[in-house]
């Protein structure tokens, strides 16, 4: 036990104890006197309200595919039997892995930049394992030395109504259901679908890519497409080029990301900073471009990248960018970027899911 803990445990009873007349436990000084505590870690948990919140499922973080399967065909009992017969065993990387690791590093610049600053990224895994898988949880996380403090394991019943409590900036999870009920909630969240390559990704940069329509703004451009065809499309973005576009489901989440990467750029790091942002989009930079920018510029945002590809497949682009993680609000580019070895994350929004359903998460074919 560290001496900055047997200060507390001597002085937090006198903290709690003393009150303002009646005695009563004084929980503000008892807290005060806990958040004083210094911690030896250099990812210490941050304070939740300051720091940018990924909640990711435990089959977005690991490879579960067996063990769900067994869950599926075996039923529940023989899962959890499974998972403690194999708790001593560490599950292997899923799609949100390289993702989590890169967060990781972008931290490790930020405490070495800003060590009083807790506006850092903090991971939650949010998972309806049941508690008795907990102990396989923890040891893998521990076994990639992963800096996960926070657990919400619900036992079955869906974890999304816990999100707001853990002021959750971004919610990444396999159960497509889950993902949809978080949207309708309003917060930013997507299904992940791990790559059909094998590919190197950057461990020493975070690489985000968005979709723009449907994605950081709303789809009332796409439902233009659907109703009246690209002509009136093009015809009405021309029309409302200074008009910004409204928000999409994953503002926020570029808002969240924004904010610390600014916090690198006063460092002047802008040419070599850890955190490189992409806005892959089918629409035409001629004809239709124009109001995205502005759009962003009147929101206090930028990007690094902006690549309009005039309806061209995204996927070709995307595995030169190599992205930790790709979000698109339709199916066929999700999988265009499968098929290239993006990890990609599919948003349900908007009048293009009527067109495009997600799927639960699966093990596609490693292809050489």
């Amino acid at each position: 036990m560290s001496e900055n803990e047997n200060k507390f445990q001597e002085k937090a009873p006198s903290a709690i104890a003393k009150s303002s007349g009646n005695k009563e436990p004084n929980w503000e000084a008892a807290k005060e006197r806990f958040e004083s505590l210094s911690s030896n870690k250099v990812l210490r948990t941050p304070k939740s309200h300051l720091a940018v919140t990924i909640a990711v499922s435990s089959r977005c973080l690991f490879n579960m595919v067996k063990e769900r399967k067994i869950y599926e065909e075996l039923g529940l009992e023989s899962y959890v039997k499974h998972q403690q017969e194999h708790e001593e065993e560490p599950l292997k990387e899923g799609p949100a892995f390289p993702f989590v690791k890169a967060l990781e590093a972008v931290n490790l610049k930020l405490r070495e930049l800003y060590p009083d600053s807790d506006e850092i990224f903090d991971v939650i895994l949010m998972t309806n394992n049941h508690a008795q898988v907990g102990v396989r949880l923890i040891n893998s996380i521990n076994h990639y030395g992963l800096a996960i403090e926070r657990f919400c394991m619900t036992g079955g019943k869906s974890p999304v109504g816990y999100l707001k409590a853990y002021v959750t900036n971004l919610y990444l999870s396999a159960d497509s259901q889950n993902v949809r009920e978080a949207i309708d909630a309003g917060i930013a969240a997507a299904t992940m679908f791990t790559g059909q390559k094998d590919r190197h990704l950057s461990d020493h940069q975070l690489r985000v890519a968005f979709d723009g329509d449907a994605v950081l703004f709303s789809d009332e451009s796409e439902k233009i497409v659907k109703a009246h065809g690209l002509d009136k499309f093009f015809e009405h973005e021309l029309k409302y080029e200074n008009n910004p576009l409204a928000k999409g489901p994953l503002k926020g989440f570029l808002e969240a990301l924004g904010k610390l990467q600014k916090k690198l750029h006063a460092k002047d790091l802008r040419l070599k900073c850890p955190i490189r942002i992409y806005l892959v989009t089918a629409r035409s930079a001629a004809s239709s471009g124009a109001r995205v920018l502005k759009t962003l510029r009147s929101w206090g945002l930028e990007v690094d990248e902006a690549l309009f590809l005039a309806g061209a497949p995204k996927g070709p682009l995307l595995e030169k960018i190599r992205p930790h993680i790709f979000f698109d609000d339709q199916m066929f580019h999700i999988k265009g970027a499968q098929e290239m070895g993006t990890i990609a994350a599919h948003v349900p929004y908007g009048i293009g899911q009527k067109y495009n359903k997600s799927t639960p998460i699966t093990e596609p074919p490693k292809k050489n």
